[in-house]
């Protein structure tokens, strides 16, 4: 199989690889929005967690990651359920993890170990292991290829970075002990800087936080009156909202009715109709210098400074005004 993709480019994939892609457990991310709710309410925001996920396959595949690790990372996100993260605030989960917590299940159950065993591996063996997979995953506030691929692909897609400014980035990196690093400052504090464009300035924009929360309460009444179950969330975004379009309560129409894309908000932390405060996710990558890995934060007072902005925003949280919805 050959892919072509938007940021990396053409590759051949291994037949294991073909297989998997083509599984229904990927494919159905197809039909997963990244944004989670934010497609609703703009119709721009579109990047799906399928893209993402052959993203991450091809980045591990570019930076010399094992066949193994580049499994892990294209199966990495099939236990996302519809609407991403949006099941964490339905759950007020602070961790935003619940697609962890549900993920062995959910391979377990479905075709891929069949899959696996046939080109002689163990499902077990491929789960995610942050000690494993160091490539593909790395705890904040260093580099990996998930946190790498959803911020260049997501602001690439929104028109916040040139396909020559990824290209610049991506030439940059380096793979030292099986971890990912960059060598140079002034990329290092270009991509801090893309980070806290799509973590704050886009996780936390307005309209984004309006989607959120009125998706999250519906399905929160939805799960009440037991129009929705939790086996409803393994379907797809369009699979789920059909269900409740289906659905009878009034409730839940005058709330769906008002998700759309002319929805009007701002930012008013004075006269406010909506708060939410999500996960902080900060980024302070190592750089490797020579034989030393030294934090970018303590080479550049920008990204020192970026870095407080974004903690002070994220723990602040954000207060929206609905103007019209």
């Amino acid at each position: 199989m050959i892919i072509l993709d938007k940021l990396y480019g053409e590759f051949e994939v291994d037949k294991v690889l073909e297989e998997l892609v083509l599984s229904k457990p990927v494919q159905r991310l197809k039909g997963i929005h990244q944004g989670g709710a934010s497609y609703l309410v703009n119709g721009k925001w579109n990047v799906t967690r399928f893209e993402h996920s052959i993203g991450v396959m091809l980045l591990i595949k570019k930076l010399g990651g094992s066949i193994e690790e580049q499994i892990a990372g294209l199966l990495h996100d099939v236990s996302h359920t519809a609407f991403s993260h949006v099941i964490d605030f339905v759950l007020d989960n602070k961790n935003e993890d619940y697609h962890e917590t549900i993920y062995n299940s959910v391979i377990k159950n479905s075709e891929i170990p069949t899959i696996l065993k046939k080109y002689g591996y163990k499902y077990e063996d491929i789960l995610p292991d942050d000690k494993k997979w160091t490539i593909l995953e790395q705890p904040a506030p260093e580099l990996c290829a998930d946190r790498v691929d959803y911020t260049l692909r997501d602001m690439f897609e929104y028109g916040q970075i040139s396909l020559r400014d990824v290209h610049k980035f991506l030439s940059d990196l380096t793979v030292d002990d099986g971890k990912m690093y960059l060598q140079n400052i002034e990329i290092t504090e270009w991509f801090v800087n893309t980070y806290y464009k799509e973590v704050i300035d886009f996780f936390m924009d307005p309209l984004n936080i309006y989607g959120y929360d009125i998706l999250a309460k519906t399905l929160k009444v939805a799960l009440d009156n037991k129009v929705i179950y939790f086996n409803d969330f393994l379907k797809d975004d369009n699979g789920l909202i059909q269900k409740l379009k289906k659905s009878k309560s009034e409730e839940i129409q005058i709330l769906l009715g008002n998700i759309h894309q002319n929805v009007k908000v701002v930012e008013d932390s004075v006269d406010y109709d909506l708060y939410r405060k999500n996960k902080v996710r900060l980024i302070d990558p190592s750089i490797l210098s020579g034989n030393k890995l030294i934090r970018a934060s303590v080479l550049s007072d920008k990204v020192k400074e970026m870095n407080n902005r974004a903690y002070e925003k994220a723990t602040r949280g954000m207060y929206v005004k609905i103007i019209s919805n």
